[in-house]
């Protein structure tokens, strides 16, 4: 763990991408600064974190351009499914661009997502990976992360 970012890090990070953080990252990032050592397994230091359209265009070029066989347009009542009933494939891919990167690990990336928030501010958070015919999607990066706990 990196050491913990302070409170001007992070309020310079939140200037710089014009919007508040959800609250269980802006803890994570309090606590410790960043994870990781390299590319292929790392949650990014404050001075790292960016917008995906920005950090890395071809990725969030890449999986936010729908397929002709997949429709981006995803009802509620498919995407608002967490947990093990979730399906991956339900992910609106007209997101990703806004997203912002957390992190890589195993050839995917954590992302936040600012377009769906719960009524605390949290963000909802994806795994996104090649090999997923989608994004693993939880209510929050706490979500994300005691669900990375558990299953390491």
């Amino acid at each position: 763990m990196y050491p913990p970012a302070t409170e001007s890090e992070i309020r310079h990070l939140e200037q710089r991408l014009g919007v508040e953080l959800p609250p269980s990252y802006r803890q994570f990032l309090l606590f410790a600064g960043g994870w990781g050592s390299d590319d292929d397994c790392c949650l990014l230091r404050v001075k790292e974190v960016g917008w995906l359209r920005d950090v890395d265009p071809s990725r969030a070029e890449s999986w936010s351009t729908p397929k002709r066989e997949n429709s981006w347009s995803v009802p509620d009542e498919l995407y608002f499914v967490y947990g093990q009933e979730q399906d991956p494939i339900h992910m609106r891919g007209e997101y990703v661009p806004d997203t912002l990167l957390a992190g890589y690990w195993a050839d995917g990336v954590a992302l936040l997502n600012p377009h769906v928030r719960t009524p605390e501010d949290e963000w909802e958070t994806w795994y996104l990976a090649p090999w997923l015919p989608g994004a693993n999607r939880y209510r929050s990066f706490w979500d994300l992360a005691a669900h990375e706990l558990r299953t390491s």
